[in-house]
């Protein structure tokens, strides 16, 4: 079990000094080049692998590839791909090239593209297939910085005059092998590794600048959460957007420098079949996926009413138990009541998830009630929450062992974590960034004069040094009344409602907050089939009498810690789901606030006549 570490971000800087990718990689690959680096599923469902040193060959070709299209020191390479073995061979090619690679949403507009290839500068673009190709080819013309165009799946080059001319794959990544060891210091701890582009959701994307340094220290910082003895064949599955820091820092840029086993899933609804299959040790996933797991097992106990019963009594049993477990505090009483409910129920519940050998689960991105973490800790799941941006690399606190849910964990070691007088989060230390590109406003705006980053988030630290985030400043509602209240906490309470997937809470310049809320599409289905409701739909379920007098029931009690005038009032219940990457959502399920007050004004509006 981890502790709380007092190592200094100047000794974690120490610690990595001279440290880049290229030079991790190659570590990795002289200490483990015979075991399995990366995996993926084939067409036919049969599995394929590579070994390290294979991934190394395909890295060497890779970078003669990039070198032959004038890839050098200082260039940026756009990639858009699924997450799939290629990914992991052209970013570090990148690097050794010397270059920075910027991963693009796949769910990216040609507008978009356009917007991300200028901002960025881009020398090279790679696409994975036809559909991606498209939207470049949509907006080439436009494209002045961009000298090559490559389409993985294309065998063979093609396009209509020279602006659309379109290199096949195979010309990057089987070219003749390039000697790595050779130019392994040809890329310096300072130098650009990535751009991550921000959301946008409050205006255009800013590309955050991450250097090799950042990740290097962040990875030691990490390493001291983890505490692993062996990283060695420690498996994990890839399948959030590369283009967010979150999935980049855990299945890349701690794969290269730790050795993990990765196994891509290029499609992210198919997450809870590679879970099973893969069994992973370490799991990370945004809240809306653990909310999917956890409504998957409650809807399958939904048929079986004695079940159900039995098993939130155990889960109310184990609570407190897997709690004492965790700060070393358990009695052989409850150690043995604990092992008496794992055998009962709970062990199978993990196999059933696939989450039977995971050592840590984390969620992450954002907020995830504190409830769903105790649900999860008590069936034996060690979920935490971790907390942070791009701009300070993906993490700023996090507590994998110790874990307090509600919170988002302690400062990782090295960082320095504080609270400004109106209460924003800020941090300080070697993950934090240098600035955005090409935008000293914002990086003034960002970054203070003594190094701190402002999060643009709310917070709390209690006497042990948690953190918990109140709110996005930019999100507080206020009222008409001038009442200031965290859309978050209400959102967060509204989804302990059984019958609700997802919510958010609305009350700018309003008399009372109300809210949308969209229905569970696992559970809500097994609950009306239990209560001898007929439906045809989901949408059918959320005009149900019966289905909108239980959420106006949850409602009442969800709403009790609040005060009179933060409660949620009215809720309107909608019955599809809000998918990641559209104009609702973000890539990783974060609500688009102006996106869904757009589409659902009408709604909306109807609470308030």
């Amino acid at each position: 079990m981890a502790g709380v570490s007092s190592v200094t971000s100047e000794e974690l800087m120490r610690e990595c000094e001279g440290q880049t990718l290229p030079k991790a990689f190659l570590k990795i690959v002289s200490d483990r080049g015979d075991a399995i680096a990366l995996r993926w599923k084939r067409d036919d469902d049969s599995w394929a692998e590579w070994t390290w040193r294979e991934y190394a060959d395909r890295v060497a070709r890779a970078v003669g590839g990039l070198k032959a299209q004038g890839v050098g020191s200082g260039d940026r390479i756009v990639l858009m791909l699924r997450n799939m073995p290629d990914f992991h061979v052209l970013d570090v090619a990148a690097t050794f090239c010397g270059a920075a690679s910027v991963s693009i949403y796949n769910s990216s507009s040609s507008d978009q593209v356009r917007y991300l290839v200028d901002h960025c500068g881009a020398s090279v673009a790679i696409v994975e297939g036809p559909d991606f190709l498209d939207r470049f080819l949509a907006v080439r013309d436009d494209l002045s910085s961009l000298r090559a165009l490559v389409c993985l799946a294309l065998t063979s080059d093609t396009g209509v005059g020279s602006s659309n001319h379109v290199i096949a794959g195979r010309a990057i990544l089987d070219y003749a092998p390039v000697d790595l060891e050779a130019i392994v210091d040809d890329c310096r701890p300072d130098d650009l590794a990535t751009l991550i582009y921000t959301s946008g959701t409050t205006g255009p994307p800013k590309a955050v600048t991450i250097t090799h340094r950042n990740i290097a220290w962040t990875v030691a910082s990490l390493v001291r959460c983890i505490n692993f003895e062996s990283y060695a064949g420690k498996r994990l599955v890839s399948y959030l957007p590369m283009a967010h820091i979150a999935e980049r820092m855990t299945s890349h840029y701690q794969q290269v420098f730790l050795g993990y086993e990765i196994t891509t899933c290029p499609v992210p609804g198919e997450i809870s079949t590679y879970l099973r299959a893969v069994r992973p040790n370490l799991f990370f996933g945004v809240p809306r996926v653990w909310e999917k797991i956890h409504g998957g097992v409650v809807a399958a106990l939904a048929a079986d009413p004695e079940r159900k019963a039995l098993f939130e009594s155990a889960v109310e049993a184990s609570d407190p138990i897997r709690e004492a477990m965790a700060w070393d505090q358990a009695t052989d009483e409850q150690l043995a009541t604990w092992e008496f409910l794992d055998e009962s129920g709970f062990h199978s519940i993990r196999d059933m998830m696939g989450l039977d050998q995971c050592e840590i689960a984390i969620s992450g991105a954002a907020p995830i009630p504190a409830g769903l973490i105790r649900w999860f800790q008590a069936i034996g799941v060690p979920l935490s929450e971790i907390y942070g941006m791009s701009e300070n690399s993906g993490p700023m606190t996090w507590e994998p062992w110790q874990i307090k849910p509600g919170t988002v964990g302690r400062a990782i070691p090295g960082c320095e974590v504080k609270l400004a007088d109106d209460g924003e989060v800020l941090c300080r230390g070697g993950n934090v960034f240098g600035g955005y590109l090409a935008d000293p406003e914002k990086t003034a705006e960002a970054l203070d004069a003594d190094g701190w980053l402002h999060s643009g988030d709310i917070g709390e630290i209690d006497s042990d040094g948690y953190v918990r985030i109140v709110d996005r400043k930019k999100e507080l509602i206020i009222t008409a009344g001038g009442k200031n209240i965290s859309p978050a906490n209400l959102e967060a309470s509204l989804k302990a409602i059984p019958l609700v997937g997802q919510a958010m809470a609305i009350g700018d310049d309003r008399p009372f907050v109300s809210a949308l809320v969209v229905l569970d599409p696992e559970f809500a289905p097994a609950w009306a089939t239990a209560q001898r409701i007929e439906f045809s739909s989901l949408e059918d379920l959320a005009t149900n009498a019966d289905v909108v007098a239980e959420i106006e029931s949850g409602l009442i009690t969800v709403m009790e810690q609040f005060n009179n005038a933060e409660r949620v009032k009215r809720v309107t219940v909608l019955g599809q789901e809000w998918m990641p990457d559209t104009d609702l959502l973000t890539p990783t399920s974060k609500l688009k606030r102006r996106g869904i007050l757009a589409q659902f004004s009408a709604e909306i509006e109807a609470m308030y006549s």
